[in-house]
């Protein structure tokens, strides 16, 4: 069990980066750091697959990246809550109960509630600073990524035994 539980958060290391920009580790554990770690990185290359994927104009950068961070760092607020999430399954995962299946899937159905509540916020912000057609195109790559992601840690996250 103890390998199952390492496997998890060794995909959590790498999945959790895609959603989020740089951060601050939570603790002084290795864990968290591996994710601060890995969180930089893989920012880094979605930048890179952004940038590469929508062909800005220089007008519609200027108007993009500020905007883009911001709500790049409110999915790191929803992110550290699956974070969370995961990490708390691990730790119970030999004991969990009924109670506390409850208690993550009603954490996990408001993390889904927030990461949409978040798009369809940011997508109107999205529209007026590039126009509607690169604002679908950019939440379409940036879902694109998110489904990668999420397939990771579904692939990873062992189901309840």
């Amino acid at each position: 069990m103890k390998l199952r539980v390492l496997g998890m958060f060794a995909v959590l290391s790498v999945a959790s980066g895609m959603l989020a920009q740089t951060t601050t580790p939570q603790s002084g554990s290795g864990i968290d750091s591996d994710i601060a770690l890995l969180r930089s990185d893989v920012q880094a290359q979605k930048i890179d697959v952004i940038t590469h994927t929508m062909q800005f104009t220089d007008a519609q950068s200027q108007a993009f990246w500020p905007l883009y961070r911001e709500f790049s760092g409110k999915q790191q607020t929803i992110g550290d809550q699956r974070v969370s999430i995961i990490k708390d399954y691990a730790d119970s995962y030999d004991t969990l109960d009924d109670a506390k299946a409850d208690e993550l899937e009603s954490r996990m159905i408001k993390f889904e509630e927030a990461r949409t509540k978040l798009r369809a916020e940011y997508y109107p912000k999205f529209n007026k600073a590039i126009g509607a057609k690169q604002a679908a195109k950019f939440l379409q790559v940036d879902n694109r990524l998110t489904l990668l992601v999420d397939l990771q840690i579904a692939s990873a996250v062992p189901i309840i035994q």
